[in-house]
Parts: structure tokens; sequence; C-alpha cells
């Protein structure tokens, strides 16, 4: 028998309650590649149905650096490979390459 995230999360720790997990998504895209360095761009997403953020709807970054996401509980999931520009494009405006992506888990049972 299969089990899906749906089964293993409909029970709270004493077994009793439903608790539905659904996952909100930060992307931060930082200034360099040090988790500590400042937030120039940033996209978010809302699994939980609770808000529906778009692109470009701020104008402040939700955190100044990658490590205040972490203090406030945003859980890091993957950082940004490092790869060295080819020799002669050092200075080629192109996407932005310091990525890091964090989630969090909501309870959105009621």
């Amino acid at each position: 028998m299969s089990t899906t995230t749906e089964q293993l999360f409909s029970a709270g720790p004493d077994g009793a309650g439903e608790q539905v997990l659904r996952q909100r998504v930060l992307v931060l895209y930082l200034a360099t590649s040090a988790l500590d360095s400042s937030v120039v761009g940033w996209a978010n997403y809302d699994g939980t149905g609770q808000t529906s953020p778009t692109t470009g709807d701020g104008d402040e970054p939700p955190y100044e650096t990658g490590v205040d996401a972490l203090r406030d509980g945003w859980r890091l999931i993957q950082a940004s490979q490092l790869i060295p520009p080819y020799p002669g494009h050092e200075y080629d405006v192109s996407f932005l390459k310091h990525e890091f992506l964090f989630e969090r888990l909501v309870n959105v049972a009621g």
C-alpha cells in the first residue's frame, strides 16, 4: 500500500486532531554567495492559499539577508551552485546567480 504525504501528516503528534501541512517557499537572490550578504531580489510562493504574492508586489525585501530568514524560522533547502564565469564574460549581465531556496511548513488544518 502506498502512503501519501497527506496520510503521513493526517494526525497530530498524539494521534488526535488533524495536521495538514502545506509548503511556503521563499526564493532570495543575494548580492554574493555568502548567506549573510544583502538580498537583491526575491519571490514568494504560498502553497497554503492564504496569500497570493506576485512578482514586484513590494519595494522592500522580506529580509535583509539570508541569515535573517533562517533566524525567522525558514529552512534553507538549496543554495546556489558556484560556477565561475566563462573567461571574457565576467561582466556580462544575466540571471541572478546567488539563489537560495527556503521553505516553511504551515499547518492549514483548522
